[in-house]
């Protein structure tokens, strides 16, 4: 008698969105570009965001503009993440910057659930939830896609993975890792008030809802815990020395009233911009981390420093390693912007349903 063999079909892939703001606007516009051009896409099931989770019945953009008209209520994404929604094989993109939202990622990689994710406070907050996301990936077999939380989809974390998979060990790593602050510091020439320029940056979507996460190194932070651990470093928090460019009487008021107040940034940079034209150098803000801590903060470096070239919003990340004492590895390109991020965001969706 012969045997019979029974194939079972996996489930096909559905695809799940976590924020509605300029990201995820733009990446359900790639998202439907690519599908109109013939690129296999899963299917694009639910969206969502503090508001309200919505089924795709409709086109992933008419359902998001009705997501952006809902009225605050009870909290959807709770109910909505643990229910029967997502499923093993699944992708949720995390297009936000929700702490809660990032503590769901080593579950939903336990369960087999792909992650993509823009989000920086999975791997670049507590070094505990980073091992956890790490354990839940290998531990439900499923992929961790995070090209777009440093250097908006730059080979930065490829690149520091593949040298340390194949044996080489990273020294030190610094760099220009925030756009917007890149933008800003290769525009303020000295002559218009700083502030004014941060006031264009956050209208042009370079910088965080609130320009302060930027401005005072928290964005740069996270970005160098992620690089580090990707290193194999495993650097904590409180081992990033971070200098703020916020006076304290900035970040002490609600955002709103921040906001209005920006002028108080002005004078402090006008005397370090000073500084920096009497030392012929240029005002670039820097992160960087060794296998002893880590630094954020502005620098006044030299015109042919490695780190002072570039333009718009570039990031431009030096890499020093046992393969590379010297002269480092120099990684450079844009580093900010919906546009970019929300490429990152559906190239790692991408090589997981090609995979």
């Amino acid at each position: 008698m012969s045997a019979v063999l029974t194939l079972v079909a996996a489930p096909a892939r559905r695809l799940a969105l976590l924020g509605t703001g300029t990201v995820g606007t733009a990446f359900v516009q790639r998202y439907q570009s690519l599908q109109a051009r013939g690129v296999a896409l899963p299917a694009f099931s639910w969206l969502a965001n503090s508001r309200t989770a919505r089924a795709c019945a409709q086109a992933p953009d008419h359902e998001l503009q009705q997501a952006n008209l809902a009225v605050r209520g009870a909290p959807a994404l709770q109910p909505w993440a643990e229910a029967e929604g997502l499923q093993r094989g699944d992708v949720v993109v995390d297009a936000t910057a929700s702490d809660d939202v990032a503590n769901w990622h080593e579950q939903w990689l336990a369960r087999g659930v792909h992650v993509v994710t823009a989000n920086k406070l999975g791997q670049g907050a507590q070094l505990a939830r980073a091992q956890a996301i790490t354990d839940g990936r290998l531990g439900g077999g499923a992929q961790y896609g995070d090209s777009a939380t440093v250097g908006a989809g730059l080979p930065l974390l490829s690149s520091l993975r593949a040298l340390v998979a194949g044996g080489d060990r990273i020294h030190r790593v610094e760099g220009v890792l925030s756009g917007s602050l890149a933008w800003l510091f290769h525009h303020y020439d000295g002559q218009r008030a700083f502030s004014e320029w941060v006031r264009k940056a956050a209208s042009a979507g370079y910088t965080e809802p609130d320009p302060r996460v930027d401005l005072s190194g928290e964005d740069v932070r996270r970005k160098l815990l992620i690089l580090a651990r990707a290193s194999g470093i495993a650097l904590r928090g409180e081992q990033v020395a971070v200098t703020s460019l916020v006076p304290a009487a900035l970040a002490a008021l609600p955002t709103d009233a921040a906001l209005a107040q920006l002028s108080l940034l002005d004078a402090p940079l006008q005397v370090l911009w000073q500084q920096a034209q009497e030392q012929g150098g240029c005002l670039r803000f820097v992160g960087g981390f060794d296998h002893d801590g880590a630094t954020v903060g502005l620098r006044i470096l030299p015109l042919g420093h490695p780190l002072a070239g570039g333009g718009q919003t570039d990031n431009r990340v030096a890499i020093h390693s046992d393969r590379y004492p010297t002269q480092p590895l120099l990684i450079q390109g844009p580093g900010a912007g919906a546009d970019v991020t929300a490429a990152a965001l559906l190239d790692d969706v991408l090589a997981i349903v090609r995979r």
